[in-house]
């Protein structure tokens, strides 16, 4: 009898996570004080199967924080209809990521993802995010915590480094124990140690090392910048799914290149015709006056992607970020798109 081999899997195909049906394996990472409404509407637009929040703190959920409640914890119902989205906690205290877990589970989040990746230093130095590394026990009893807070009803991911310093696998043994123990339903990996931030080569061995060994899905992040680069790690690592964060910042583009078959790069008048529609969301969120600022943070991504001579890439960023109303920075840009229009 021959054996028959199975079909690679490709980023395009649906996946279960606990009970949920993710209708493809490319998701919007957790990004820090960005990763709003509508930044995840938006990558679910250009093909993301699923979109997690920025962390948010479960002790601000336990205080009841405004600014937390009403804008960090968003849904956006227009989030739900291409997948599910996902709210990231964070925190240090059993019984408050209990609590934090069961508000989210009521207004109803999809899932809930655990961070203990965070190399942030005033993160780390309360006990959460990548300080969890180094106390294994304290980190099993939080995801316990949180899985007892949705009742069993929302699957309840973690984000891990590899370790807090280079050569340590200190994540990839937290790993087991989160599955085994706390009941986790799946590991989104980060094969980077903490202590290097966001720089250096992710060790795909590891995390291939990882999928292997875990009896649960693994998640790949960290380091995916470009279409080709996702790809390639996706193959090498054999991970259930793969998760953008910093390669996805102004550049939904990244997302139907992986999962629609787009090939080219975005125009420019795509690229202002989407700075447009952000400007809109931001003020949909925000407010007129809030949005101003709020928006200083996202022009250089897309002012990066526009066909410009570099002395003139800077003026313009600098104008807008300059910009004290909308109606400035609307007008700009406006001026901008003519001389990018004749050359199209």
């Amino acid at each position: 009898m021959v054996a028959v081999m199975a079909p690679p899997r490709t980023l395009t195909e649906p996946w279960t996570l606990g009970s949920l049906r993710v209708p493809n394996r490319v998701m919007l990472a957790p990004l820090a004080g960005i990763g709003n409404w509508f930044v995840r509407l938006q990558a679910k637009r250009y093909g993301a199967g699923m979109a997690v929040s920025e962390m948010v703190s479960s002790q601000a959920i336990r205080h009841g924080n405004a600014k937390t409640c009403t804008e960090m914890l968003r849904i956006d119902p227009r989030e739900r209809l291409d997948g599910p989205v996902g709210i990231q906690l964070f925190g240090e205290d059993p019984a408050t990521m209990r609590l934090a877990a069961a508000h989210v589970t009521r207004i109803g989040a999809d899932a809930i993802d655990i961070n203990m990746g965070c190399p942030v230093a005033k993160v780390q130095k309360t006990g959460a995010g990548a300080a969890l590394l180094a106390d294994p026990d304290a980190a099993v009893a939080l995801a316990a915590a949180a899985v007892e807070g949705t009742e069993g009803r929302l699957p309840v991911t973690v984000k891990l480094r590899s370790g807090l310093r280079p050569g340590e696998e200190s994540g990839y043994e937290l790993a087991h124990r989160l599955v085994e123990e706390a009941g986790v339903a799946a590991i989104a990996f980060h094969p980077r140690a903490a202590a290097v931030h966001h720089k250096g080569l992710p060790d795909y061995e590891l995390t291939a090392r990882l999928v292997r060994s875990l009896p649960a899905p693994v998640i790949l992040t960290g380091g995916l910048s470009d279409a080709a680069e996702v790809r390639e790690a996706f193959e090498l690592t054999g991970a259930e799914a793969v998760m953008l964060a910093r390669g996805a910042l102004g550049n939904p583009w990244i997302f139907s290149q992986l999962v629609r078959g787009r090939e080219l790069a975005p125009t420019a008048e795509e690229v202002l015709a989407e700075l447009h529609w952000t400007i809109d969301r931001a003020v949909e969120h925000l407010g007129e006056e809030r949005a101003t600022r709020y928006l200083r943070k996202f022009y250089p991504w897309y002012v990066a992607r526009l066909p410009l001579e570099k002395g003139t890439s800077k003026r313009l960023l600098q104008s807008l970020q300059g910009a004290d109303t909308l109606a400035s920075a609307r007008a700009l840009l406006r001026l901008e798109s003519r001389p990018l229009a004749a050359m199209a």
